[in-house]
């Protein structure tokens, strides 16, 4: 039996049911699952089969059911043996899991033996990945194995009718970790915190929350820094020491009434925060709430979720109050994972440290997730999500992806499987970097693949693509960014014909060495047509024009109304500063520094610039975000825009460009006119519906294809993405879009690793 069925509850479960049944024989772990020896009469043993599917643990999950005849062995009872060790290992792994009913029950109970202890769990619930080293999941491959049970807990987890039979992380407060709370004044000269009360941190580390303190949390997966999310001032000092100015924060909320206080959340979005899995789930503020305003300043949502740990049920109950819990690290760094590295690393932001003895082995974010259409939408896989496999439709090769260089994943792929990493975040980082050798090597050893194919981005100068090029005995295959978004999509669907790809984001390297980012595909899982694209414009001073959106603004007027923009009387031009924008325009005119771009992301952030919503971005994303947050949901109107076709040379299909350039003029002209801004952003995002629209429409008639699958970061924008999905539906299309991995770039490796399984026959 293959899939999630180790470390789930599965062996006593088949226990249970062959004393139910009156069989015997064995169950035991394998590396390729679990496997099942039972014999006895033959109705009962048809009853036991019926059952096992339909029985199987909560957090099980079978991927195939093999059932095979053999001799009679004559068995005197049933038994759970010994799990079997094999270097060809293919055992799925479970994801660390939120504590569930019972254990919460218990740490709650004054007369249980577990009351108000942080690391209670049981086979339905706790950690997972973070704490496995080796399969198959024992204790001893475990960072538990350093914590030797007491007699009560080793009679639990012998028990095979006990829920703690075989959990790996089983303990209680004699025998198993400790907490600790630690000021950070003790770090540095002279000390600025007072002593802490080793007696009940939690208490403590509640206490001082509620002063306005920093507190740093060892979680599940690393370091999480708290503070009150009512306080302003707290909330701006976190800001400030994190270096972190204006990206929304999540706040941990104690349960569903206080979320409803503070977000608007219907049934779906509860049900994702009440379940298993706990992710960061975006939700619309709640006017007046009572949280801090720079919890998520300019924008109209911002990730909540409530406690998954018995450590945050306890702090929450103690704190009543809601509280920003957000990634344990500077600004585009790694969370922090080691006791050690997270008092040196976070020493300047915290105030003190909530420390545990359980080591961390594989470091975990939160993930994040959001409701689009009534379904759960990953933006972020990590925590509750990895290690879990995608099912393939196709037979895969032993496949190594390596992704992308911003919001990297890798995937390994093998057989009907797809491992996709948790999220790793920037690679341009070295830590970051490290981070990603050591989770690939957990991996390989975890599900034994061995990758003959390496994929890899076509940029050169990403480390992924160094990485993948430094690797002895493999083939490499290097794919198109935009071919793999469109491609993660198609596999995630069970796609393998062709489809009209919208690939929308902010960049990715073009076959022709160009900035590509708006583009329209004819694609299969093996190669692809570019049969759209937006006409391409100057990219001022590179990366610069990405931090500086008014760069982009200014790329956009001077393509559309030449270097002389005098005439133009916008309160954005009369902002910059003269020196820059003559050398913007010479960066422009003579090509200097500034490759030529179709980029869709930049195009929003021309409009956020232009509007004047944000000329400078913080984060990735920012301008686009505020300005989908500024629009006017009741406006209707779009902006003009002019689609040609060409005939490109060896292709039977034109090839289509939308020219923003009339768009630009109106919006120009909208500004001069005094229209409001929320109209201008609806008629912006109008527009681009539009000639999406248009142009699918297009394509179609020449192809007769009617799938069209939509990727890429700029659909993380849902204004845009119902408003073009309803379009193309309306037009009798049908439309695939992301749920399991992101749209945005931590969906790639996926897609990579399809593109490569079929371009390499070996």
């Amino acid at each position: 039996m293959s899939g999630v069925v180790q470390g789930v509850g599965f062996r006593p479960l088949i226990y249970r049911l062959a004393h139910e049944h009156d069989l015997k024989g064995w169950v035991s772990n394998s590396p390729k699952g679990v496997v099942i020896e039972v014999e006895g009469e033959e109705r009962a043993l048809k009853r036991f089969i019926e059952e096992v599917r339909p029985k199987a643990p909560p957090l099980a999950s079978i991927d195939g059911f093999e059932v095979e005849d053999m001799a009679l062995a004559g068995y005197s009872d049933f038994t759970i043996e010994e799990s079997e060790a094999d270097e060809a290992k293919s055992t799925l792994v479970s994801p660390d899991i939120a504590t569930c009913k019972d254990c919460l029950s218990e740490i709650f109970d004054p007369a249980d033996r577990r009351h108000r202890y942080p690391f209670t769990n049981c086979t339905n619930c706790g950690p997972r990945f973070t704490i496995i080293e080796d399969l198959p999941y024992d204790r001893d491959k475990t960072t538990m194995k350093k914590f030797t049970m007491c007699a009560l807990c080793a009679s639990e987890y012998n028990d095979p009718l006990n829920r703690r039979f075989h959990a790996q992380p089983n303990a209680c407060p004699v025998c198993g970790p400790k907490l600790i709370l630690v000021g950070s004044g003790k770090l540095t000269a002279g000390g600025r915190d007072r002593e802490i009360d080793p007696d009940d941190p939690i208490k403590e580390a509640a206490r001082l929350l509620k002063e306005g303190k920093i507190v740093a949390i060892k979680g599940l997966g690393g370091f999480q820094l708290a503070c009150d999310a009512q306080s302003e001032a707290a909330v701006s000092e976190l800001r400030k020491r994190k270096r972190r100015p204006a990206k929304p924060f999540a706040v941990m909320m104690g349960g569903l009434a206080q979320v409803r206080e503070h977000a608007l959340a219907g049934g779906k979005e509860e049900e994702i925060l009440l379940g298993t899995k706990r992710p960061v789930l975006l939700l619309e503020k709640r006017p007046h709430s009572g949280l801090a305003a720079s919890i998520a300043p300019a924008v109209d949502r911002f990730g909540v979720m409530l406690p998954y740990t018995p450590l945050h049920h306890l702090l929450m109950e103690e704190v009543n109050l809601p509280l920003v819990m957000t990634s344990g690290n500077l600004s585009e760094e790694p969370i922090a994972y080691k006791n050690g590295e997270a008092l040196g690393r976070l020493s300047s932001i915290a105030d003190h440290f909530l420390l545990s003895d359980r080591d961390i082995h594989s470091r975990y974010d939160d993930s994040v997730a959001e409701v689009t259409n009534g379904q759960e939408v990953i933006v972020r896989r990590a925590r509750g999500y990895a290690p879990a496999p995608i099912n393939l439709t196709y037979d895969s090769k032993p496949i190594l992806a390596v992704g992308p260089e911003l919001k990297n994943t890798f995937t390994l792929a093998k057989g009907s499987y797809a491992f996709v990493s948790q999220h790793f975040g920037d690679m341009e980082d070295m830590e970051t970097f490290s981070h990603f050798e050591e989770t690939l090597s957990l991996y390989n050893k975890l599900f034994a693949i061995r990758p003959k194919i390496v994929a890899h981005d076509l940029h050169p100068d990403y480390m992924t693509t160094k990485f993948a090029k430094s690797m002895d005995g493999v083939e490499l295959v290097a794919v198109q960014h935009h071919h793999a978004h469109i491609t993660s999509c198609m596999v995630e669907n069970g796609l393998e014909d062709e489809v009209i790809g919208l690939a929308f984001d902010g960049s990715g390297l073009g076959t022709d060495s160009s900035i590509w980012g708006g583009e329209f595909f004819l694609c299969d899982l093996k190669s692809f047509s570019r049969l759209g694209h937006l006409k391409e414009v100057a990219l001022p001073g590179g990366d610069a024009a990405i931090r500086a959106p008014y760069r982009m603004a200014l790329s956009h007027l001077i393509n559309h109304f030449g270097p002389d923009l005098s005439h133009l009387k916008l309160d954005f031009l009369k902002r910059m500063d003269d020196k820059e924008m003559e050398n913007i325009k010479i960066q422009v005119e003579r090509g200097i520094a500034s490759p030529p771009t179709s980029s869709m992301g930049r195009l929003f952030d021309a409009a956020a610039a232009l509007i004047g919503i944000r000329e400078r971005v913080s984060y990735e994303g920012q301008a686009a975000i505020e300005l989908e947050a500024a629009a006017s949901l009741s406006e209707e109107g779009a902006y003009p825009f002019t689609l040609t076709a060409t005939e490109k040379e060896g292709s039977s299909h034109p090839v289509w460009a939308v020219d923003a350039g009339p768009l630009i003029e109106a919006m120009v002209s909208d500004l001069n006119y005094g229209e409001e801004t929320g109209v201008i952003s609806a008629k912006f995002h109008g527009a681009v519906v539009d000639f999406s629209a248009l142009i699918c429409e297009r394509i179609s008639e020449a192809t007769g294809i009617d799938k069209v699958a939509l990727s890429g970061g700029v659909f993380q924008n849902r204004l845009l993405s119902n408003k073009l999905i309803s379009r193309l539906e309306a037009l009798g299309f049908s439309v695939y879009t992301h749920k399991l991995v992101p749209t945005n770039d931590g969906g790639i490796s996926l897609g990579q690793a399809a593109v490569a399984n079929f371009n390499l026959r070996i």
